[in-house]
């Protein structure tokens, strides 16, 4: 119960501390008063502080009618930036921690970071050295491979989205549309049609072959399932070379009756030794960022 009480207390200290940030970030309003009559709105702006903005005096009102409707016709109209109607800073700040949170999502699978860490991951088995090279060097290497593979992508978006945006020439809405135009241009020759036409006839869609005919609901998750077959293909004929070392050397063993040690202890240096002489990472990284061009 204790324990408990004291969660309860950290996660309200938290929700303070996010409430405090976002009022040192929030951008600065300014207030102003406008003076309205019981014929109109007034049309000046009081902005100062010694014009009354109070119809009557107070206690001036003579029956109940009249104390109904006692300076209830006062407003305060609140600007932003100036008057111009735009919060751009918070804007800002909403696109940014909105893009934050979903770009892990988009890395992994809008782009080719998906094939390319499968396909180190095979490797890394078929050569049986467990976790040599580590996790992380495999991720880090991948999400470079990813950058490299996506900077002409990531030039586009910059040069017809996001560039034309900041300048305000172009709504969010049509800047979305053409940052995702050079995503679906990268993904659309990476993706097999029958994924496309299985996820067609589930959503119970008519396609006419053409790519701006495909939604993006339909082609993010065909080329997520292309990337896996292709992935797993290109893992397929890494592990063939390996699978024969091995069996070499379960042979071997086999004959000496040596049927006690493990033939992996053994393959494992000749894996080593062939993957050195052929330039192993040279070839498996060469070819699988030429698959993409």
């Amino acid at each position: 119960m204790m324990s408990r009480l004291k969660y309860i207390r950290l996660f309200e200290i938290i929700c303070l501390l996010f409430m405090v940030g976002i009022l040192c970030i929030y951008p600065k309003v300014s207030a102003q008063a406008s003076t309205i009559t019981r014929e109109g709105v007034g049309s000046m702006l009081t902005d100062t502080t010694d014009e009354r903005t109070n119809i009557d005096d107070p206690g001036s009102s003579e029956d109940a009618d009249d104390l109904k409707e006692l300076n209830i016709a006062n407003t305060v109209t609140v600007t932003y930036d100036n008057g111009n109607g735009e919060l751009n800073g918070s804007l800002r700040i909403l696109l940014t921690l909105t893009l934050i949170s979903i770009a892990p999502i988009l890395i992994i699978l809008m782009t080719s970071f998906t094939r390319i860490v499968i396909v180190l991951h095979f490797t890394r088995n078929a050569l049986n050295t467990q976790t040599a090279p580590p996790n992380q060097i495999i991720i880090g290497l991948a999400l470079f491979l990813t950058f490299f593979i996506m900077s002409p992508t990531i030039d586009t978006i910059r040069t017809e989205a996001i560039a034309p945006f900041e300048a305000g020439e172009i709504e969010q809405a049509e800047a979305l549309q053409k940052a995702m135009q050079p995503i679906r241009e990268f993904m659309y020759p990476q993706t097999q049609m029958k994924d496309v036409s299985m996820f067609m006839e589930i959503s119970h869609t008519e396609w006419t072959g053409e790519v701006d005919d495909i939604p993006n609901a339909v082609l993010i998750p065909s080329f997520i399932i292309s990337e896996l077959r292709t992935a797993f293909i290109i893992g397929f004929l890494i592990y063939v070379p390996f699978i024969v070392i091995d069996m070499v050397v379960a042979s071997a063993l086999m004959s000496m009756g040596m049927m006690m040690l493990p033939p992996t202890t053994i393959s494992m240096p000749f894996k080593i030794l062939l993957f050195v002489l052929a330039d192993g990472w040279n070839l498996v990284i060469g070819n699988v960022v030429k698959t993409f061009y």
